[in-house]
């Protein structure tokens, strides 16, 4: 069995907890902050090194990080299952905090990008197709968000009725549609496009306005206002 190197036994320039009790947070690399997480590395290598050869592997980015699963995790060297929960964990915390930073600060939409970065923390790593309405007040704020159904790979059920029934109850007069789509392409299917000619006519006769329906995938989006079809 491999001896792990416990973090006393680092060499001072990879002890990532002094550092950060010396400098803060922002001082330290994705790669020290996951290797504080994971607590050690192997006999070949320190936790630093092993996360920055994690990192490698995703281009340095941490959202494609956040994708990988606990198989992939687990398949190097010096990474166990305990080790991997911890990493998509702290993933999942970082998306979370995102998502809670956006309903706190009341934002305003003002263009078909600022409903795909509202949304873009909450379905960028989803691999099933789910539908969700922005709840907007008449300076287009956001007043909530509700998810409405969560479907399968090629598509997701919606009830309009349930849509204006929520724009009601929180007396939303704007609303906007956003859904993923897990494969990757943007466009969207038939069915996309009659659910939104018909939420778009039931709304107006409520007198609530679709102000748009984006179709999101992890890094690119398609507007129906954008495109002039709402």
């Amino acid at each position: 069995m491999e001896k792990k190197l416990n973090i006393n036994e680092w060499a001072v320039e990879d002890r990532p907890r002094e550092k950060m009790m010396a400098h803060g947070a922002g001082a330290l690399s994705d790669a020290e902050l996951l290797a504080i997480l994971i607590g050690s590395g192997s006999r070949d290598e320190t936790a630093v090194e092993l996360m920055r050869r994690v990192l490698a592997s995703c281009h340095n980015d941490l959202g494609e990080l956040g994708k990988m699963g606990l198989d992939e995790l687990c398949a190097f060297k010096g990474i166990g299952e305990a080790k991997a929960i911890t990493v998509l964990a702290a993933s999942e915390l970082g998306k979370r905090r995102a998502a809670a930073e956006n309903r706190r600060e009341r934002v305003q939409i003002r263009s078909s990008e600022d409903i795909y970065r509202y949304f873009h923390p909450l379905l960028c790593d989803v691999s099933v197709e789910e539908c969700w309405v922005l709840l907007l007040n008449q300076s287009l704020k956001v007043i909530d968000r509700v998810r409405l159904s969560v479907g399968g790979l090629a598509e997701t059920s919606v009830d309009i009725r349930l849509v204006l029934r929520e724009a009601l109850l929180r007396r939303a007069p704007a609303i906007a549609l956003c859904h993923n789509h897990p494969s990757g392409n943007v466009r969207p299917s038939a069915d996309d496009n009659r659910l939104t000619e018909r939420l778009s006519q039931s709304a107006s006769i409520m007198n609530i306005r679709l102000i748009d329906h984006i179709v999101l995938t992890d890094g690119a989006y398609y507007s129906y206002a954008d495109e002039g079809k709402i």
